[in-house]
């Protein structure tokens, strides 16, 4: 479960700091450009991604490829469709993401914002929903 918290501990007392529950959060990197990082881009990238691993902030990261790439699949029905690019056409899109631990949305916006800085892009930041 990923909600702001403590676990319980039975029979042995309050939790230390390490048991804390921490919030996930996606922060999505939009882009509006084809194309990959520059070499400085993807420096500041691997600094960002080393300081969120050694503070602990660290889930998973990745960049997607680009929209065209894409292949959305409708198996509502029960007849799975496919179609190959992007489930919307605009000219913003979602070229990678990183999932990150805070203790709360303050710090995780804070996160958010220096990784905006290190790539370059602009991100979106939205809590993911325990259980």
């Amino acid at each position: 479960m990923f909600v702001a918290g403590v676990r319980g501990r039975p029979g042995r007392g309050a939790p230390d700091a390490r048991e804390m529950i921490r919030m996930q959060y996606l922060v999505s990197v939009i882009f509006d450009t084809p194309g990959d990082a520059t070499p400085e881009e993807m420096a500041a990238i691997d600094v960002f991604n080393e300081r969120l691993q050694a503070e602990g902030h660290w889930v998973f990261a990745g960049g997607l490829g680009e929209p065209s790439t894409a292949t959305v699949i409708d198996n509502r029905d029960g007849k799975a469709a496919f179609t190959d690019g992007p489930f919307v056409e605009s000219k913003e899109y979602l070229a990678g993401f990183w999932i990150m631990e805070a203790p709360d949305l303050d710090v995780a916006l804070k996160l958010a914002s220096e990784g905006s800085r290190a790539c370059n892009r602009k991100v979106e930041v939205r809590p993911i929903r325990g259980e």
